[in-house]
């Protein structure tokens, strides 16, 4: 009996490993190479791996889940294919939308998102955290955005009532001045004056609020950029190519990152910073800064990543 016993206990805990998967086997591969993870990492319309688990519960270590919002051009999908697998193997829930798509468009098309006009993408976005909270019990989210995804959300905190629900907001090639990269409206003043006529965008409006000239970046600069209670942090490329210039994504009173400054060889740009192995670092410190990880740099090529 004692023998059935010992082999009865042995098959139990051999039971409750196969269905409990350990640490080890829960971790996902994290690519450092956006364009390459973008073109061939999934289906544009499926969830980046590790994102969108919506049983998910936060942990006393990482409370606050983290909301992944991608840049123009991006969805849910291809823009997190390192950020979904990475946070979720350092124990965060992750979330992650597409916003900004043009109505009644066919797939593929309606797979592209950050299109339509950044007022309207600032109202899925809180549409969309309110469901994460709900979800989750949490009280606030984090945010890590790319491109546009820097700037949309904090229209959300300024006027659409998301002030109080995020703790951190972590940019990656944030544009708190617009950018010049296509801003012709200021030439159309010089020579008609300055009642011209937006510039717009074929098929993209929020390309044209994201000139540094536009009525909308003016909006969002009145007063202030900043909502107070969040904490701010910005890394930027001294590479980018289209945040024009890259010094747009420093703010006075935030934390302000030159991944250059950290690390001389990495010469990433605008889309690799999405996937950067050192960005990743400074990423995971800023959401949790009670423990630092020591930045070891690595060199980084613009546009397919490290070695």
């Amino acid at each position: 009996m004692r023998r059935i016993a010992t082999i009865a206990a042995a098959l139990t805990v051999l039971l409750v490993g196969l269905a409990t998967p350990s640490s080890a086997t829960d971790q996902l591969p994290v690519p450092y190479q956006f364009i390459p993870s973008a073109l061939f990492g999934g289906m544009p319309d499926a969830d980046a791996p590790g994102t969108n688990d919506w049983t998910c519960r936060p942990s006393a270590e990482h409370p606050r889940p983290v909301v992944l919002v991608h840049g123009t051009g991006g969805n849910r999908s291809t823009n997190w294919q390192t950020y979904g697998p990475l946070l979720h193997n350092n124990g965060y829930c992750v979330f992650s939308l597409t916003y900004g798509v043009t109505p009644g468009s066919p797939y593929p098309i309606s797979a592209i998102g950050g299109l339509t006009s950044i007022r309207s993408s600032a109202a899925e976005l809180g549409a969309f955290v309110d469901k994460v909270l709900a979800a989750t019990g949490a009280r606030q989210v984090d945010l890590v955005g790319h491109s546009q995804g820097t700037l949309m959300p904090d229209y959300w905190l300024k006027f659409l009532g998301g002030a109080g629900k995020v703790g951190s907001y972590i940019s990656l090639a944030p544009l708190w001045r617009g950018t010049a990269l296509g801003d012709i409206r200021p030439l159309f003043m010089l020579a008609f004056g300055p009642d011209v006529p937006e510039y717009t965008v074929p098929f993209c409006e929020a390309c044209g609020e994201m000139s540094a000239s536009s009525s909308f970046m003016a909006q969002m600069r009145a007063g202030g950029v900043a909502v107070p209670g969040v904490n701010y942090v910005n890394i930027m490329s001294r590479y980018d190519e289209l945040v024009s210039p890259y010094t747009s994504g420093s703010e006075p009173g935030m934390t302000n990152i030159v991944l250059q400054d950290r690390c001389p060889l990495d010469f990433t740009e605008h889309f690799e910073i999405a996937a950067d192995r050192n960005a990743t670092l400074l990423v995971l410190n800023a959401l949790d800064p009670t423990h630092p990880r020591p930045l070891n740099c690595t060199l980084v090529l613009p546009f397919v990543g490290g070695l």
